[in-house]
């Protein structure tokens, strides 16, 4: 069970802006890397603490709270025989997709080279890498590996969730292993998929349609 948070008022820019009232909602720190988390779906409190390294429980408690106060998350009982609490996106939160892609795209230049203090999961490089996927028009379901771990990404469609961590639910239409500086490279558009096979930065396998587009960039 998560902290109690300590009730504190939202603070508020006070400006009739859509670029304010955005910020009111999402502008604390901390508040768009827990939607980033939550893109993969339901995740208990435990989860989100483990994998948003440097938050403090009280801290991400109190961001809890404003986001489902906000409407962009809520909080619910999973059914036996888990019976755990777990927080998801409302649909609300789940429109704050292209916010975090776009975020990524103007933060990847600062990425040139990673610090010795910087921590890494490996499906922090799903979103990126999902929108240069998507931007080829290709897709399916794509389970990547890493050094650092494996998640999975979806392509194209209607599904709530876009990523996940580690293997495909379901048998993917492509697995693709590389490294987090290709990812990253990727992720920019510096790097076309095809031109990382090629060079042998990137292994391509399965037979599927978006297996073979992967490997031919067509």
């Amino acid at each position: 069970m998560p902290p109690r948070p300590s009730t504190r008022p939202r603070r508020s820019y006070d400006q009739y802006c859509a670029a304010a009232r955005a910020l009111d909602a999402v502008g604390d720190r901390w508040t768009l890397l827990i939607v980033r988390e939550l893109l993969a779906g339901p995740r208990r409190y435990t989860d989100l603490h483990a994998d948003l390294p440097g938050v403090s429980t009280d801290v991400l408690a109190s961001r809890l709270k404003d986001m489902e106060q906000g409407g962009l998350a809520e909080r619910r009982r999973m059914p036996p025989p888990v019976s755990a609490y777990v927080y998801e996106l409302t649909d609300r939160g789940r429109e704050l997709l292209p916010v975090l892609r776009a975020l990524a795209v103007w933060g990847a230049p600062e990425l040139a080279e990673r610090r010795p203090t910087d921590a890494v999961r490996a499906h922090w490089f799903a979103l990126p890498l999902r929108a240069h996927l998507e931007s080829l028009g290709w897709q399916g379901v794509a389970e990547v590996s890493l050094d650092e771990g494996d998640f999975h990404v979806r392509v194209g469609g209607d599904d709530e969730v876009v990523f996940g961590e580690g293997p495909a639910p379901v048998e993917p239409d492509a697995r693709m292993s590389l490294d987090a500086v290709t990812a990253v490279e990727l992720g920019r558009g510096v790097l076309a998929v095809a031109d990382g096979v090629r060079a042998g930065r990137i292994t391509v396998t399965g037979e599927g349609a978006l297996a073979k587009a992967l490997r031919e960039g067509t």
